[in-house]
């Protein structure tokens, strides 16, 4: 963050200064945290209030630990910035009904202000934002890999993409950041639109339109009409001095494709496809991971992913287009995507444990698409020759259709040769075993499971499962691959 006092903060956010005298402005600010407990000296700790805690009550132990002051919705008993208050009309911003009058939104509006700024002040950062109903995350870390050699890049942390993750991600950019790169998520429509106001991007990426939120949105167009907003808020094109707006779309995936009429930014495609400006060919898989030829207007050279999965060809593409655009060589950006690592936790970690037995921790989230991919990437990463688990939990916020979805993916995971396990799943159906909860999962795959199984773990985030693929690797030594 560029550094900047409380007195320039109330400025910028139309808040006013507490316990803080107007004549010095305060000590410097370099950083925001919401975290009392990692707040540091120059920090502004964030005072949210959230599902178990309030963090106005946690303000004063902030400046304690050397936050410099607040950003809050109400006096405090420390230096503060106060913000006024907004009006809250919708229920699926970041808190919710856990912020009863107001005081968190009124922060997080604050905030946004306060990123809007300090991106205006930083003019030759290259600003991308990802969007999609599956692979924000992979691609935000592919972006991250591929865009680092060329410069200091920053990237959110897990998968900051919404109200609170876009702008906390913002404000870790200073002058000597060349690249942002940023997730945008969506609940409903205008959600999108509303992080570009914070983080206008100048380039965007919108990698599929699916099922994610369909019970929220009610169809995949509506959904393709919000993820739409990202490529609406680019800047013109033709715009002179690398200021040109680039929309980067999936040409494989026909809604995707079709938001070219929805921008007045230049538009690059990437996918598997002959048309594609940036794609992939001769694809193979070794052992779950993909090599093939990149291919792009500046050249061709061959890429072997570290990353499990076929399905992560088209997120490499993704990062590539974008590398391209911001002056990346073919050759560099294959070297980038060859030695990229999984960097966000529970997607797709693949763990050895010393007898044997292979855990694919991918619990982070679920819908029909992520995990259909996940099983194929399970089949790839076993061979003939493992037996494999999917073990299951409950897909969320799918809609009407989710009992026929859920049944469509255990018979697929069943056609594959898999053991299905549904945990806390119903929906699943005749061909899977049901168990209650994570402990009873447990207690079947220790019984069960054997050395040189392949498990994949596999759930929206509200399951938990991830506590399945600790559990498996608690009674063995893991060695992670």
């Amino acid at each position: 963050m560029i550094e900047m006092t409380p007195a320039e903060i109330a400025a910028v956010t139309g808040g006013r200064l507490h316990r803080i005298a107007d004549d010095a402005g305060g000590d410097p600010v370099t950083a925001v945290e919401f975290d009392s407990r990692r707040v540091g000296p120059g920090g502004l700790f964030l005072a949210l209030p959230g599902a178990r805690a309030d963090g106005h009550d946690f303000a004063a132990g902030a400046v304690a630990r050397g936050a410099t002051a607040v950003l809050a919705g109400r006096e405090v008993d420390a230096p503060a910035v106060v913000v006024p208050p907004v009006e809250v009309r919708d229920a699926h911003t970041y808190l919710g009904a856990v912020d009863p009058d107001g005081t968190g939104a009124a922060v997080l509006a604050g905030l946004g202000r306060l990123a809007r700024h300090v991106l205006g002040a930083l003019p030759g950062l290259a600003v991308v934002g990802v969007t999609g109903s599956a692979g924000k995350t992979s691609t935000k870390d592919l972006l991250a890999a591929v865009l680092a050699p060329l410069g200091p890049t920053v990237a959110p942390p897990e998968s900051f993409n919404n109200e609170l993750g876009t702008p906390y991600t913002a404000l870790r950019a200073d002058a000597s950041t060349r690249h942002l790169v940023l997730e945008f998520s969506a609940r409903g429509t205008g959600h999108i639109a509303a992080l570009c106001a914070v983080a206008p991007p100048r380039i965007g990426v919108v990698l599929n339109v699916g099922s994610a939120h369909l019970g929220e949105f009610g169809s995949r167009a509506a959904i393709a009409q919000a993820k739409g907003e990202l490529v609406e808020a680019l800047p013109p094109g033709d715009l002179p001095g690398g200021r040109g707006g680039v929309a980067v779309l999936n040409a494989d995936d026909e809604l995707v494709a079709a938001m070219r009429g929805r921008t007045s930014a230049r538009v690059v495609t990437f996918g598997r496809g002959e048309g594609a400006d940036v794609r992939a060919a001769d694809v193979v898989l070794d052992a779950g991971r993909a090599r093939f030829t990149l291919l792009t207007p500046a050249g061709s050279a061959p890429v072997a992913l570290r990353l499990v999965g076929e399905h992560q060809v088209s997120n490499a593409l993704a990062a590539a287009a974008v590398a391209l655009e911001l002056g990346a060589t073919p050759d560099g950006i294959a070297e980038a995507l060859s030695a990229a690592t999984p960097a966000s936790r529970w997607r797709m970690e693949v763990t050895d444990r010393a007898d044997g037995l292979t855990v694919v921790n991918d619990a982070y989230n679920a819908n029909p698409e992520s995990v259909r991919a996940a099983l194929s990437a399970l089949s790839a990463l076993a061979g003939p020759e493992r037996r494999t688990w999917a073990v299951l939990g409950p897909m969320a916020e799918i809609g009407d259709g989710a009992p026929a979805e859920h049944a469509a993916v255990a018979e697929r995971a069943r056609a594959d040769g898999a053991r299905v396990l549904a945990v806390g799943a119903p929906d699943y159906g005749a061909v899977a075993e049901h168990v209650g909860d994570v402990d009873a999962a447990l207690q079947r795959l220790r019984a069960e499971a054997r050395p040189g199984d392949v498990v994949l773990v596999k759930a929206s985030r509200s399951a938990g499962l991830e506590r399945v693929a600790a559990g498996l690797l608690t009674t063995e030594g893991p060695v992670s691959r």
